[in-house]
């Protein structure tokens, strides 16, 4: 009737935890099966708590869970299902740095330059919102790297923009999970095949994005 993950227990009825980690399974399966990516099982936050048990966590409820195994990219359903059923109640984290790198912006400016660049026609990749105020673009690999570089041959470089890149060795929390016990994460713009596992580059984006933070 309850399960625990690095020290924080939760009561749930047996047939809704069933039914949450078939759900979690599904969307593991989703993630590394359709779109391509790998999965971390991650830890969850409670009242400021961490369930990894430290109580000086630099990021509750929002890093991988050490013990647990990561769901490779390519990963059945099966295979999802028998790592999830390791982990019940953990959350859905994407490492960055491998299929994509994340461009992370305020989410007012990331909504009003998503709204630009559909107009414009704008080659685009997933992006989500997190319930921190955040909008996450997905990008090609080599974002975080090359983001200095590419801020100063477009004269941005020395504008304080609310700009940054995330890249190898971070991790984002996948939809729907909890971001840090302050609420799901959501699509603002939903994986498809032509763009989930091929991004664009982060030039393309990074114009309109830097030009609307600045404003902002």
């Amino acid at each position: 009737m309850d399960f625990t993950i690095g020290g924080i227990r939760e009561m749930r009825p047996g047939s809704r935890r069933r039914g949450h980690a078939a759900a979690g399974a599904t969307a593991v399966a989703e993630y590394t099966g359709l779109w391509g990516w790998a999965v971390a099982p991650g830890a969850r936050a409670s009242g400021g708590a961490c369930s990894c048990g430290d109580a000086h966590c630099p990021a509750p409820g929002a890093h991988p869970l050490d013990f647990a195994r990561e769901v490779p990219a390519g990963a059945a359903l099966d295979t999802a299902a028998d790592a999830w059923a390791e982990v019940p109640g953990a959350s859905m984290l994407l490492p960055v740095g491998r299929t994509f790198d994340v461009l992370d912006v305020a989410e007012a400016a990331g909504r009003n330059a998503l709204v630009r660049m559909e107009r414009m026609g704008l080659p685009l990749g997933p992006v989500t919102v997190t319930p921190t105020g955040r909008t996450q673009f997905f990008v090609a690999p080599g974002a975080a790297t090359g983001l200095p570089g590419l801020l100063y041959r477009m004269g941005w470089d020395d504008a304080g923009l609310d700009l940054r890149a995330l890249g190898p060795g971070a991790y984002i929390t996948a939809p729907p999970s909890d971001l840090g016990g302050l609420g799901p994460v959501r699509w603002l713009r939903p994986p498809v095949p032509d763009t989930a596992a091929t991004p664009p580059q982060a030039r393309l984006l990074l114009g309109t994005l830097a030009y609307i933070c600045h404003r902002s």
